[in-house]
């Protein structure tokens, strides 16, 4: 039973380790909750671009239009 007391430090020592327990589990439910809200919105952002260019990749010829050298 002496390592659960910590030399006499338990009261110090095992709240800390609770305390960061609880805020390493916060991040993660919060991370997680946040995952699932941007994955949503994404979903969201694809269904209603669907119509538009196609699924994001452009075409060679639009970057070359743009980067054409002014003839001198």
């Amino acid at each position: 039973m002496s390592f659960f007391e910590m030399g006499g430090y338990a009261a110090y020592v095992w709240p800390a380790f609770g305390v960061g327990a609880g805020v390493l589990i916060a991040l993660l439910l919060l991370s997680l909750r946040s995952l699932r809200r941007r994955e949503a919105e994404l979903r969201q952002l694809e269904a209603a671009g669907s119509g538009r260019r196609g699924h994001g990749v452009a075409d060679d010829n639009d970057a070359d239009d743009n980067n054409e050298a002014a003839p001198s």
